[in-house]
């Protein structure tokens, strides 16, 4: 089976599907509404479902060469005590490869051009979707109009499409926390590949990359809407008698390269991620806090699905069906999981319970960390014929 698809939205999970139906054999244009399809963000770690899914969209090899693998770390206390080491090496055995580490401009950039630059459509507003032939939708953009057999809505978590599809579900909740976040701006002497570390109602981690920068984010507890003037000084504030090298992460930065996003999730989960042959995919579909490091690697997942779906159901119904029974059982599960997981970790306040959760982490054998990420990464994705 092929046909024509629109692709709403040029992030990751966006490019991604496109590059997955162009596999199968469908002709895909990726709309995106930013002027210039840039590469931005800071970074992001995949898990293995994540690289295997890159794998199977015929770039994981490229993704692997421009990451740093993720061996050493774990999770410790602002005065730098450790609450649970990652056991890199023993993920990697069980799971065939390590998480990895790496910029977010540099996976884009790396999806973006696996596509032919005649796909990519930007600086178009996607607002809407004609649904008056089921068979064939029309995207308006302007004084013309995209057709497609299949539109993919991949346009992230304030998706105006999802809207219109679902006019009753009230859309994505701020989840109590904001997150800053930076790529420092030269090499930082780090010890560990990975860290996390909890104080009361706050969190200040860091991503190494390959080229010896990193990646910082801090997620604090916050109303919504509050920024400040110079964030970076903010952050000193907050985290500069913190442990070694959260000061030295912070002095490697420069003001204007902090980023500043509240967080956001679909706390209610959507009754189905297709209406008709429309497609939600990624955030759009399952937006989710980003505390287990999974909104990524599972709108990667959802591309391959949606992929294999379209090239081996005998229709397109049927493989919409295919893919909503697969993948919204898998993308709530995990969201409700991160939830869970940030409320036991960077949303604790309360001295007695971060206390009681300090100490059981302590007093957790090294195999429980390992089983918790295996829940989620050990996730087998279907071929593309």
């Amino acid at each position: 089976m092929g046909g024509s698809a629109v692709v709403v939205g040029g992030g990751i999970g966006g490019l991604a599907a496109a590059i997955g139906l162009r596999l199968v054999g469908w002709e895909v244009t990726v709309v995106e509404r930013a002027p210039v399809l840039t590469d931005a963000g800071a970074g992001i770690s995949l898990h293995a479902n994540g690289v295997r899914a890159l794998d199977v969209l015929g770039v994981g090899e490229a993704v692997r060469a421009a990451a740093r693998p993720q061996y050493t770390g774990g999770t410790r206390v602002p005065g730098g005590g450790w609450l649970a080491r990652m056991d890199g090496t023993t993920l990697e055995r069980k799971l065939g490869t390590p998480i990895v580490g790496i910029p977010r401009a540099t996976l884009h950039h790396l999806l973006r051009t696996a596509l032919p630059s005649e796909c990519l459509v930007d600086g178009a507003d996607v607002t809407s979707v004609d649904p008056s032939r089921p068979s064939r939708l029309r995207i308006p953009l302007g004084d013309a109009a995209l057709e497609a057999d299949v539109i993919v809505a991949a346009d992230g978590v304030g998706s105006r499409l999802r809207a219109q599809l679902f006019p009753q579900h009230p859309g994505p909740a701020y989840s109590g926390s904001t997150v800053l976040r930076a790529i420092t701006e030269r090499p930082v002497e780090l010890d560990t590949d990975f860290e996390l570390t909890w104080g009361e109602g706050a969190e200040f981690g860091h991503i190494a990359f390959a080229d010896g920068r990193a990646e910082w984010h801090a997620v604090l507890n916050s109303p919504p809407g509050v920024r400040h003037t110079d964030a970076l000084a903010a952050m000193h504030r907050r985290f500069g008698t913190w442990h070694d090298p959260i000061p030295a992460l912070l002095e490697a930065t420069r003001p204007d390269a902090v980023l500043h996003h509240d967080i956001h999730e679909l706390a209610t989960p959507l009754p189905t991620f297709t209406a008709g042959r429309i497609v939600l995919l990624g955030d759009a579909a399952h937006a989710m806090t980003p505390n287990l490091g999974q909104g990524a690697c599972q709108a990667l997942e959802d591309a391959v699905v949606l992929a294999a779906a379209l090239t081996t159901e005998p229709t397109v119904e049927s493989a919409l069906a295919r893919y909503d029974a697969e993948r919204r059982p898998r993308t709530q599960s995990v969201a409700r999981a991160a939830r869970q997981a940030g409320r036991m970790g960077q949303q604790l306040t309360h001295p007695l319970a971060v206390a009681a959760r300090n100490t059981a982490l302590r007093l957790a054998p090294s195999r429980a960390t390992v089983h918790t990420i295996l829940r989620h990464a050990d996730w087998t994705p279907p071929g593309l014929g």
